[in-house]
């Protein structure tokens, strides 16, 4: 029985490791990472004139700023200040791009339409909750890869991550303990639970006991 491969063409990421989010931490190529989405905001530093608005973002280039977020809101946290009593933004890194100021200026406009944070535009996919480490050990040549996953994609997403290291990972059949993979399912749906806690506490070497994943050769070698 051969496994459930997808077709062997790039598809669009749907969830990002921290560690790939980081990888964007400059003003031409800068991601940031909140609320569980993961937003690109290249575009929209490019067309933006210098200034104290953009230090915050550049300063937090590639990092999470879920903490400058109302998780209830999914809006900027808001305070009382102390010295007017109104309720205002709480910006303790310093004003950002699309939070309004304090009080009335005149080079503010009242609409400027939605806010980076909220327009669906700049995201590119979603952070993953909890990533995890698997070894990809082919059969044929007997190489091994390890790779860093999320644990919510499917075998068949964790099959595209690993094409970059061979491009002829379609005409395998993906197994575990002698289980043909079923690919449209993640990790642990297909029985190979993360045990990191578990390892954590028993103080055991989460390295040593990596899961396994065979690549059992299928002879239709698809073209890379």
């Amino acid at each position: 029985m051969r496994a459930q491969t997808p077709e062997c063409v790039r598809m669009r990421r749907r969830y990002f490791t921290p560690a790939e989010v980081s990888a964007h931490n400059t003003k031409a190529d800068l991601w940031l990472s909140f609320l569980g989405k993961v937003c690109d905001l290249s575009p929209l530093m490019l067309h933006q004139p210098g200034g104290a608005l953009l230090v915050p973002l550049l300063e937090f280039a590639g990092r999470d700023v879920s903490s400058w977020f109302d998780p209830e809101t999914g809006d900027v946290q808001r305070h009382v200040d102390p010295l007017t009593a109104c309720e205002r933004y709480y910006t303790p890194r310093g004003r950002f791009l699309h939070v309004p100021p304090a009080g009335p200026r005149s080079d503010w406009a009242t609409d400027p339409g939605p806010p980076w944070w909220r327009d669906e535009r700049y995201q590119v996919g979603l952070l993953s909750a909890k990533t995890r480490w698997i070894r990809i050990i082919n059969t044929l040549t007997a190489q091994e890869q390890r790779l860093q996953v999320c644990s919510e994609e499917t075998m068949a997403e964790i099959l595209e991550r690993y094409l970059r290291y061979n491009s002829h990972a379609c005409s395998y059949t993906w197994k575990h303990g002698g289980e043909t993979l079923d690919m449209s399912r993640t990790l642990s749906e297909n029985g190979l639970l993360d045990a990191d806690h578990e390892l954590t506490h028993l103080r055991l070497d989460r390295d040593r006991f990596t899961p396994a994943v065979l690549l059992h050769f299928n002879d239709d070698l698809t073209e890379g």
